[in-house]
């Protein structure tokens, strides 16, 4: 009988579910990353696998929508005894009450695998997300800001972060007590303890660079029996890698190399970050097909976005056909695309919600169509909310690391019962990557690898 995984995982969205699995895959720890409860054929497939997880959409959804569909996938994950059952969050903290709640997923997930506490551990100094002192901060290509600071996530249009003390914003979303483990009480062996016994159940951890990092890891997995259940961001398994490797768990291992030049690639994003805009702007001076997506289209009939999707698939074909690498995106920037795009929603009494899942769906009907007709085999969605809404049109299954590029955005091998079976596909958050982030995935190199 196979060994029981030694962590399993319910992502909020499919680029960061994706994200833990690297981590483990590229430490030396085989992983893999279902699309939803796979089949008894398809999980024996990849038994004896040290990580496991599914991804999920609840970073869009809000909290009936968890209650009807999360207790299942956490009860199927809590079922391959793992000792850590990891509700994985954005690094940017991304929710609100009505909106990804965080503070609702912990409340499933403690029903399905109670434990004493739940370690909250947000920050990856790897993807230059630190937390100092309850305070989250991430990097930009700009610099590195507190989080209700920051460019894109103090101004972001479905969950703007006011502030940068998590806990703080953590408990418009649950009355679960919680408590801080900062930098200081890291060193203090009895801090753990006298967290409980205030009665905390939710134990936000800093954490700033490898020395705290390990800490962290430390706390988490020597107390694994108490502290079974854990929320955070793709930092839970750096900090559980740091501090395997530096006890001697699991041998320190080299990433596996580059890739191999494609060619030709296909991409889709749906992202508005500024750095998703950088990324374009470069890729349209490098060889790469600009389509702008009318996002108004999606505000219309199914016949209008029938339409659109069809103009941008045979634009797609076209763009290949002539040697280029096609990519669709429904915005570049904060610019006029999607003021028109506000505009029109506000217009229709459309809810943003389901216009963002029909902006995800319509960018994975134009990949999948342009990938059947060119026989491409590369590919890219970028946008953490496009790539759960874009993938479940692709009809994939399961998705393993195969060869890094940025920290978070790895290339994937795919898996699935269809033609696009053995697809290599990288899902990318808006705010990640340098500039030359598709060329990265086109040529399997570029100027720099940074995460932003």
């Amino acid at each position: 009988m196979p060994e029981a995984p030694w962590v399993t995982w319910l992502g909020d969205d499919f680029t960061g579910s994706a994200a833990v699995m690297e981590v483990l895959h590229f430490a030396g720890l085989s992983s893999v990353l279902f699309t939803d409860i796979p089949s008894p054929n398809l999980a024996a497939r990849f038994a004896g696998c040290r990580g496991v997880g599914i991804a999920t959409t609840a970073r869009s959804h809000d909290p009936a929508w968890m209650a009807q569909n999360l207790p299942v996938l956490f009860g199927w994950l809590d079922a391959l005894r793992a000792p850590i059952l990891h509700y994985k969050i954005c690094s940017t903290f991304d929710s609100s009450p009505d909106s990804g709640s965080i503070g609702a997923a912990i409340e499933i997930g403690l029903r399905v695998r109670p434990a004493k506490a739940v370690p909250l551990l947000t920050a990856a100094p790897q993807m230059r997300r630190y937390q100092a002192f309850g305070h989250l901060f991430a990097g930009t290509l700009d610099g590195v800001f507190r989080l209700d600071r920051h460019p894109v996530m103090s101004r972001h249009p479905v969950t703007p972060m006011p502030e940068s003390d998590l806990l703080g914003h953590l408990s418009t979303q649950t009355d679960l007590r919680s408590a801080l483990i900062d930098l200081e009480a890291l060193a203090d062996p009895q801090a753990l303890q006298a967290a409980l016994a205030s009665g905390a159940r939710i134990l936000s951890i800093d954490s700033m660079e490898p020395a705290s990092e390990t800490a962290a890891g430390r706390l988490i997995w020597e107390n694994r029996a108490d502290l079974g259940f854990v929320a955070g961001s793709q930092g839970v398994e750096y900090a559980l890698v740091r501090h395997w490797q530096d006890s001697g768990t699991i041998p320190r291992v080299d990433a596996p190399g580059g890739l191999p030049r494609a060619g030709r690639i296909m991409a889709v994003s749906g992202s508005v970050s500024p750095t998703t805009a950088r990324q374009l702007d470069w890729a349209g001076r490098n060889g790469f097909a600009l389509l702008p997506f009318d996002a108004r289209a999606v505000t219309g009939s199914d016949a209008d976005l029938a339409e659109e999707e069809r103009r941008l698939t045979q634009a797609a074909i076209a763009a290949a056909q002539a040697g280029q690498s096609p990519l669709v995106h429904s915005a570049s920037g904060e610019g006029p695309q999607v003021e028109a795009y506000r505009t029109a929603l506000a217009r229709s009494g459309m809810d943003g919600t389901t216009a963002n899942r029909r902006i995800g769906e319509a960018l994975g009907r134009i990949l999948d169509a342009t990938l059947r007709a060119t026989g491409i085999r590369r590919a890219v969605i970028s946008g953490g909310d496009t790539s759960g809404h874009g993938m479940r049109q692709l009809g994939l299954s399961a998705l393993v690391a195969k060869a890094p590029t940025i920290p978070g955005a790895a290339l994937c091998q795919a898996f699935g019962s269809g033609p696009h079976d053995g697809l290599e596909i990288a899902l990318k958050g808006g705010q990640m990557g340098s500039e030359d982030y598709f060329g990265w995935i086109r040529d399997g190199g570029g100027s720099k690898r940074t995460t932003a």
